[in-house]
């Protein structure tokens, strides 16, 4: 990691940064601390700022990822304690880090995926990758060799698969890719329509209805499309309500019989 951020150690004089971190620790709050803390956070933004540049090209902006590391600098700078051996840098950076690392886990995912799924898709995707890189190795892991690879269950395993194409969306409106292009997913992807199976079920029951004596017919009209109660049928009609009861129940069962018998 020295070797890594070799540069930031030299563009900041270390004893003076760690005098600075001292002073600070020793100030009361106020302005004069305040401004020791600015100081001191303006001299290693530099180094959070090469920090967010390791995670370009992930979908973020580098304002965006500056704004993340700056975050993770403030929190570095707040919690550090000059007075272990540690220097400032070896626990900034790790800090600045995970708060990147945060930040792609719980803010850019298309689809909200628990965290739990997350840390399995993460498993899953780097074993995938070195199994399908060793010499001799499968080019498509099964979730049995995943599994064996990982520690984890074949369950687990499979929940980080599925969880592998949530961190990013097509949109409904995307053409696909190729020369000929064409219609985007939105003209093209379907969904099962509810009212088909009411069209196919109205005119099984046709036939049934045409049998029924008119009175019956009626009564059905008057139940399932005028939405009348058994009592208003019945005084309508002149009946007793347990007479249209009945007759409901009849007819119901002889033109469900009857459509049953001409579909099969």
């Amino acid at each position: 990691m020295q070797a890594a951020f070799g540069h930031e150690r030299r563009s900041v004089d270390v004893p003076s940064a760690q005098h600075a971190f001292r002073t600070l620790r020793d100030l009361p709050a106020g302005r004069e601390r305040d401004r020791l803390r600015a100081e001191v956070i303006c001299t290693w933004l530099p180094m959070a700022h090469r920090i967010a540049s390791r995670f370009r090209d992930r979908g973020e902006t580098t304002d965006d990822l500056r704004q993340v590391a700056a975050i993770g600098l403030l929190k570095a700078v707040d919690r550090y304690d000059p007075s272990l051996a540690t220097a400032f840098e070896t626990y900034a950076v790790p800090t600045i880090v995970g708060e990147l690392k945060r930040h792609f886990r719980d803010h850019t995912w298309d689809v909200h995926v628990p965290r739990r799924v997350q840390d399995l898709r993460n498993q899953v995707r780097k074993a995938r990758r070195d199994l399908a890189q060793a010499e001799g190795g499968p080019q498509t892991p099964t979730i049995t060799q995943i599994a064996t690879a990982t520690g984890l269950s074949e369950e687990d395993v499979r929940l980080g698969m599925e969880a592998l194409g949530s961190y990013s969306a097509l949109s409904l409106d995307a053409e696909p890719a190729g020369a000929g292009r064409g219609t985007p997913l939105t003209e093209r992807i379907g969904a099962w329509d509810s009212a088909l199976d009411v069209a196919v079920d109205r005119e099984a029951v046709k036939p049934g209805l045409r049998k029924l004596a008119e009175r019956e017919r009626l009564i059905l009209y008057l139940r399932f499309f005028r939405d009348m109660t058994q009592s208003s049928i019945a005084e309508r009609l002149g009946i007793s309500q347990m007479h249209v009861s009945r007759l409901l129940n009849q007819s119901c069962e002889r033109v469900r019989a009857d459509a049953l018998s001409g579909t099969a």
